[in-house]
């Protein structure tokens, strides 16, 4: 008997907002990032909500990660993190997608969420939502802080990499496998798997799933995990622990929206 997983993008796919972005206030709290930078994440996830984001702009947005983050305290980053968890992302996760993680686990799939933002941030959203595995970008660490390096960025041709290769491991048949993304820049992900769907699409996404056939979901309700399963435990601290880029994410996604918007207005 084969066996099978349903693979996950998170941004829009599984919350409402960017996982990175949606950070910006506690960073600011804990001295990570200044006040403008918080104003400016207001307005970048209305952008990404509206427009999501092309391979051009992530790729902007990468090359300010290194210049952000370095020499951050990888502990204050988890220490942020674990205790803004639930107050910030539990609220943002569309109902539709809690419905369809929980229909995949009843049919016997794994549940793996691929995400391009960091482990110190899509680690915890997985243990809340009871995801088998975790596919995250990943920063290096030395002695205790961010060294601006990247081990591992989990985008584009590399999200599919990771599906084969944890399909490999796992012993998953991918031609019975499901993937579901809102963006383009995921088709690799999604043309790795025999069950492709888009949810939330941006326009070339939507286009190509048209053209395919693959089914196209809106997702338009969140709501709080807490309203459906009552009160959840905090993940363990030790899934916390990972190193990644989410957090240079953030700040760098502030910087590159704030310059479009002023080449826009200028």
């Amino acid at each position: 008997m084969t066996r099978a997983a349903a693979f996950f993008d998170l941004d829009k796919t599984i919350i409402a907002k960017s996982s990175a972005l949606a950070f910006g206030r506690p960073f600011f709290q804990g001295g990570l990032i200044n006040r403008r930078a918080v104003l400016r994440s207001t307005y970048a996830q209305l952008v990404f909500m509206v427009s999501g984001a092309d391979e051009d702009q992530v790729e902007r947005m990468r090359a300010h990660i290194t210049a952000m983050c370095t020499g951050w305290d990888v502990a204050q980053v988890r220490d942020i993190v674990e205790e803004a968890l639930h107050d910030i992302v539990d609220p943002l996760i569309y109902e539709e997608a809690a419905e369809l993680i929980e229909a995949h686990r009843s049919e016997g799939r794994d549940v793996v969420i691929v995400s391009t933002s960091g482990e110190e941030v899509v680690g915890p959203i997985g243990a809340m939502l009871g995801a088998d595995h975790v596919v995250a970008t990943r920063m290096v660490v030395a002695e205790g802080l961010y060294t601006g390096e990247i081990e591992y960025y989990n985008y584009g041709e590399a999200k599919a990499a990771a599906l084969r290769d944890l399909a490999g491991r796992r012993g998953y048949d991918l031609a019975d496998c499901h993937a579901y993304s809102d963006s383009s820049t995921d088709l690799p992900m999604l043309e790795a798997v025999g069950h492709p769907t888009a949810v939330n699409p941006d326009r070339v996404l939507r286009r190509v799933a048209l053209e395919r056939g693959w089914p196209v979901l809106t997702f338009t309700n969140p709501v709080s995990l807490r309203s459906r399963l009552g009160v959840l435990p905090r993940p363990p601290r030790q899934i916390l622990a990972g190193a990644a880029v989410g957090v240079g994410a953030a700040v760098a996604g502030l910087a590159w929206y704030s310059r479009r918007r002023s080449q826009a207005t200028g």
